[in-house]
């Protein structure tokens, strides 16, 4: 099916463009939220007429996005979850998690601006696309940690998946001599 594009689609086309899509993606997604016109004569000159009024709404929500890039690019948000000494996650960290952290700090994002294709499943420093506008994408950082203080420590640059790091024990420098005395009686009989 051919469609007049309404706005810019990533991957598909600009506003004004005439372009041939899936039947599906047009009827499903396209036509229903008002991003397309079916491509006849009569839309292509209602499309015309309306093109002044469509580019300065287009300009309009760029600049409330740009508002919110400034203002959100780069920051670093901490989310504490429960993970096993390896570093792996019990649960994981999906993109409604992100809207509710963005939330938290008085961001209004949707769930499909957030480019996340699977689920953060370990402790760490993530970086997360998000898509304000068609035209405006920022990322921030996820601090995916046990704890605050160990957000902290891995903000910092260190690494939290060893029992170094958890409990603070270095495994290189254990000797069987720390877990048991060699000069211990097997048997059990003392004499």
């Amino acid at each position: 099916m051919e469609v007049i594009l309404l706005e810019r689609i990533a991957k598909l086309g600009q506003m004004g463009e005439t372009v041939k899509v899936r039947d599906g993606f047009a009827r499903n997604y396209l036509l229903p939220l008002g991003k397309a016109l079916r491509a006849n004569a009569a839309n292509k000159a209602r499309f015309d007429a309306e093109r002044a009024t469509l580019e300065a709404r287009n300009l309009e929500r760029k600049s409330e996005a740009q508002k919110v890039a400034d203002v959100l690019d780069g920051k670093s948000f901490i989310v504490v979850r429960s993970a096993g000494e390896t570093g792996q996650l019990y649960g994981s960290v999906a993109a409604r998690d992100v809207v509710e952290i963005l939330g938290a700090e008085n961001f209004v994002i949707g769930r499909n601006q957030v480019e996340l294709n699977t689920p953060i499943k370990t402790i760490g420093l993530h970086k997360v696309v998000i898509h304000l506008h068609a035209e405006v994408e920022i990322s921030v950082e996820l601090n995916v940690a046990r704890s605050g203080e160990e957000a902290e420590r891995q903000a910092k640059g260190e690494s939290l998946t060893s029992a170094d790091a958890i409990y603070g024990v270095d495994e290189d420098a254990l000797r069987p001599e720390d877990f048991f005395d060699p000069d211990a009686d097997r048997d059990g009989d003392e004499e």
